[in-house]
């Protein structure tokens, strides 16, 4: 046997034997705005340490010790030959965007908003069961509605699903979010809904070592808008993620007044407040998603948004939607850069 086969072989040994604990809950939390959860008995099952071993033979025929991709499919959810239902890289988990499509049947279940809601988190979670991987590992929701004034039938149902866990529900975990208004969904379906998913085994040929005690940081701050439905700031290993920011006064609560201008500059500045509450910057990001409802607003908006970085601008993003929720012109969201990673550090 040559090392690259041994290391890969002592690899899945101790990641099945690691797996074994995966149903206990993460008990480490930080008291206060900020809270931990820990990953260090928070593995897969040794069935999907097998599944693991089955994708690592990239890496057992690599010529260097790059992650693998891992990528997955459950009858559980819908198939389909276009797209794989849950790609895992290094510490993150992409979950595809789900349907209100029941698998047994192929077709979208009857009812309206709220059944279809139901059924896309349904979709997801059993996507995520079946990698043993618990729902409250979710760091990222996004979700796509035909009508906006559907949200709150689909927060009842979503307020079922998070949090999932005791633990959770201890540090009212929920992940952050970003409503995104849409003319049409395939299958004429009222809602859709995606995620991104804390990894914290990693891929291999990620080192026991490494895996240990790493953990979700989540946080809030009185500087920017709260809401029970989401966290303003989710960090997992090396990337932050930041929910949709509204031009809302955190002190008010409202719209502010004024034009596209001064809704962005909210935006922005609501941002801003979320990411000097953890110890970064602005420059720190990496991504920005810019929601405008009227896309010819985009020279008054860059007037703005240059304001607010010194150095690199990040990658970005804009799109036109035909509303925004409490008739907002413009909603930002961010991913933001986290060297330091989440503890342990990596």
């Amino acid at each position: 046997m040559d090392d690259r086969n041994y290391r890969v072989q002592n690899f899945m040994r101790e990641m099945a034997y690691h797996y074994q604990v995966r149903n206990s809950m993460r008990d480490q939390m930080r008291i206060g705005g900020q809270f931990f959860f820990d990953h260090s008995s928070f593995k897969q099952s040794e069935k999907v340490a097998k599944n693991t071993a089955n994708e690592s033979v990239k890496f057992a025929k690599n010529p260097e010790p790059y992650p693998v991709k891992i990528a997955r499919n459950t009858e559980n959810a819908p198939k389909s030959s276009l797209y794989t239902q849950t790609v895992a890289f290094s510490h993150y988990n992409h979950i595809a965007a789900q349907l209100p499509i029941d698998p047994k049947s192929g077709g979208i279940v009857a009812g309206g908003v709220k059944e279809q809601a139901r059924q896309c988190l349904k979709n997801i979670k059993a996507i995520l069961e079946s990698i043993d991987v618990p729902f409250d590992d979710i760091v990222k929701i996004n979700i796509f509605l035909r009508n906006l004034s559907d949200i709150e039938a689909v927060n009842e149902i979503y307020t079922t699903f998070f949090p999932d866990s005791a633990v959770a529900r201890t540090a009212a975990y929920v992940p952050a979010r970003t409503i995104i208004a849409a003319s049409a969904l395939p299958m004429d379906a009222l809602i859709q809904i995606n995620a991104v998913v804390s990894h914290g085994d990693g891929t291999p040929p990620q080192i026991v070592e490494d895996r240990h005690r790493l953990v979700i940081r989540a946080n809030n701050t009185e500087n920017a808008p709260k809401s029970s439905l989401y966290t303003q700031t989710v960090a997992f290993s090396h990337y932050n993620h930041i929910a949709a920011q509204l031009p809302i006064d955190p002190k008010s609560g409202g719209i502010v007044a004024g034009g596209v201008k001064e809704q962005a500059r909210q935006c922005l500045k609501n941002i801003k407040a979320i990411v000097e509450s953890v110890a970064h910057v602005m420059d720190d990001i990496v991504k920005v998603n810019i929601q405008l409802k009227n896309i010819a607003d985009i020279d008054a908006v860059n007037e703005v948004y240059t304001t607010f970085f010194k150095s690199d601008l990040p990658a970005r993003t804009i799109i036109g939607v035909s509303a925004i929720s409490m008739d907002a012109l413009v909603q930002i969201d961010a991913i933001i850069s986290n060297g330091e990673s989440t503890p342990p550090g990596l």
